[in-house]
């Protein structure tokens, strides 16, 4: 894992080394489409995904972050996320992208994937904005029975963080 570096944690004073985010570049819809419809019917940026299909309907997207408890670690594991948004949230995130004081929280679906688990349907989120313009923190939801949110609020273990961070780096 080239990616990582060391330092002293400020929770325990021991020397660790660093994971890196685990970060998708786009939201899983837009990857199955073909490269003639990414240029078509889809805008994308760091932030923010659009996808008009021709049947009228708009999928928008935003990127978020998703911080996993590890338990038996110091350091958590940290994704980047997209998740889709309704119209109205989309245009009420994006009119306040720029302001750092702006602090809501809008209904959103898990828009990615991961490997290690298997997904029948979207997970129910919760998209929390930060002050500061720092990216939103997503949280699922509790009630909503799927492994991916058990282990969000049980947490994982060490091992299963670097299973995960060395099943990406390899892909």
């Amino acid at each position: 894992m080239d990616t990582i570096t060391k330092f002293i944690c400020a929770c325990c004073g021991e020397e660790h080394e660093s994971w890196p985010a685990i970060g998708y570049n786009s939201p899983g819809i837009y990857n199955n489409l073909s490269p003639q419809e990414k240029e078509e019917i889809a805008v994308i940026d760091e932030d923010f995904c659009v996808i008009k299909h021709p049947n009228d309907h708009v999928d928008r997207f935003v990127r978020c972050v998703f911080i996993q408890k590890v338990n038996d670690h110091c350091e958590d594991l940290e994704y980047g996320f997209w998740v889709s948004l309704s119209e109205k949230s989309f245009k009420d995130y994006l009119e306040n992208f720029d302001n750092e004081n702006h602090e809501t929280q809008y209904f959103g679906w898990l828009s990615n994937y991961i490997p290690q688990y298997q997904f029948a349907e979207s997970i129910p989120t919760t998209v929390v904005t930060k002050s500061g313009n720092d990216r939103p923190e997503i949280f699922p939801h509790k009630d909503f029975d799927h492994p991916f949110v058990k282990d969000y609020y049980e947490g994982i273990t060490k091992e299963e963080a670097e299973k995960r961070i060395k099943e990406i780096l390899k892909n």
